[in-house]
């Protein structure tokens, strides 16, 4: 009977024992569930859900971009937005890269009030990106303007040389293969691309012309590539303040009625990605990738952007 009993005992304590890893196990999908939600789409988690000021961060090189696009996009769409603060940190990138993020802030701007807030660097295509807000903020010490637009090759046929290496090329035309990283270039070929670069300048004076209400030969003045500080920036009038994100709030709600106690959601800058996917190329660009080339020289077309060498 004893035995019987000890038994039982037994069984019961192992049953328990089971129970309790049962509601860890589902505790733990449940966690996990959570977390896959966020990375799948954190921008509309249940805290997200009631009215906000939304903030993206544009930080790095600025190229061609369809995550960003399509933030502002879904931010100009939400209702529950009342307002957008765009963070800047970055050095420009390609012309490209920035008009297409300036034209979608201006079309957001048509629905609603965007602050652009320059952080530690805000230059070339990062400038243009921040003058598409309603209103521009800078610190003191931030970097800011470069306005200017550069392209930027190499030519390798000395060392081809060197080591005994010869290149042919047959094309359709005497510009067609212009510039050539295996020959000097043409004369012909230099006054082409430095046409393309002064219409292009031409282009972003024009714009941060209209854009900050400033006569154009005074935007040609300052427009020669040398980066300012934001307390410069702010006497020359390329940028509207000095602060923020408490001076980004106050302006809204001084001038947009926008309540600087509505909640602040961050929009997730990067799309998101699972443990594993995507995980061997992130690391090869973050370890590699910076460190062996040059960001500048993975930038193809035309260039707006600052970094002492």
């Amino acid at each position: 009977m004893s035995s019987d009993t000890d038994a039982w005992l037994e069984r019961r304590t192992l049953a328990r024992r089971a129970t309790r890893w049962r509601i860890v196990a589902v505790l733990a999908l449940l966690v996990l569930a959570l977390i896959g939600l966020w990375r799948l789409d954190p921008g509309n988690l249940l805290a997200h859900r009631q009215v906000h000021v939304a903030r993206l961060e544009i930080s790095g090189v600025i190229a061609e971009n369809d995550w960003w696009l399509e933030k502002l996009e879904e931010a100009g769409e939400d209702d529950r937005v009342r307002a957008v603060i765009l963070h800047i940190n970055s050095p420009g990138g390609s012309t490209y890269g920035g008009e297409a993020l300036f034209q979608a802030i201006r079309r957001l701007s048509e629905k609603k009030p965007v602050v652009s807030v320059i952080g530690t660097l805000g230059a070339s295509a990062g400038y243009m990106v921040a003058i598409a807000g309603d209103y521009v903020l800078a610190r003191e010490t931030s970097l800011t303007g470069s306005i200017g637009v550069l392209f930027q090759t190499a030519e390798f046929s000395k060392l081809m040389e060197k080591v005994g290496v010869s290149s042919e090329t047959i094309t359709s035309g005497a510009l067609k293969a212009e510039p050539n990283p295996t020959r000097p270039m043409s004369p012909a070929g230099r006054a082409q691309i430095q046409s393309m670069v002064n219409e292009t300048h031409v282009w972003f004076v024009d714009l941060v012309a209209s854009r900050r209400d400033l006569p154009r030969d005074e935007v040609a003045r300052l427009a020669d590539g040398r980066v300012y500080s934001g307390r410069a920036a702010l006497q020359n009038r390329l940028i509207d303040g000095l602060g923020g994100l408490a001076e980004a709030r106050d302006w809204l709600a001084r001038t947009r009625q926008i309540p600087a106690d509505l909640p602040l959601r961050d929009i997730p800058p990067d799309p998101p990605v699972g443990m594993l996917d995507g995980l061997g190329s992130r690391t090869f660009n973050a370890i590699l990738g910076k460190s062996l080339i040059s960001e500048r020289l993975r930038l193809d077309g035309l260039v707006s952007l600052w970094h002492p060498d």
